[in-house]
């Protein structure tokens, strides 16, 4: 009867991680699986900073700031993409990276941390890229929205450490944290 129970234990137990491991985001090793089911908006946890696509696993072409982007919160993807990440750019993740100067030893001027305020529209609802050095530890805000349509981080406006970018309308004034470290 014992063995039963623990037969019937360890099904369960089974059962459940394959339902876990196949909801949205699958891990391999230093890569993960993000997917947009039914062409729904899906978000996918990592701690990267950056991401960049390895392999689209989807028939759906996956356009960075379109259909997938990363945030400070994971990687989303919408619209039917479905593509295999990898954490980019310098350290990657969010964690101690020791001194983060870059390996050649170069550092910006002293003023370089600052905070100012830029502006950044999507017209005509097609995606556009606002190029600003955020830096390593940079973030950027939304201070103002200026358009009717609406600006949700993630999904119509993000920010990466190159500069902001905006689709379907979105357009505001974005308040950048500049920072190198």
């Amino acid at each position: 009867m014992m063995l039963r129970v623990l037969s019937a234990i360890s099904l369960f137990v089974i059962f459940s991680l394959t339902l876990v491991s196949d909801v949205r985001a699958q891990g391999y090793g230093d890569a993960v699986d993000c997917a947009s089911r039914n062409y729904g908006y899906t978000r996918c946890d990592v701690p990267w900073r950056d991401a960049r696509i390895v392999r689209q696993l989807s028939d759906t072409q996956c356009v960075r700031g379109r259909n997938w982007g990363i945030d400070r919160r994971g990687i989303w993807v919408d619209g039917g993409c479905a593509g295999r990440f990898v954490a980019s750019g310098r350290g990657g993740d969010y964690g101690d990276r020791g001194d983060r100067g870059d390996r050649h030893g170069w550092r910006p001027d002293a003023g370089w941390d600052q905070r100012f305020a830029v502006s950044c529209a999507s017209n005509n609802y097609e995606y556009n890229f606002c190029g600003v050095d955020l830096g390593g530890g940079g973030r950027a805000y939304l201070e103002r929205q200026t358009s009717g349509s609406p600006c949700i981080e993630g999904r119509t406006w993000g920010s990466n450490r190159a500069g902001i970018w905006v689709v379907q309308g979105c357009a505001g004034v974005f308040t950048i944290d500049r920072r190198w470290r």
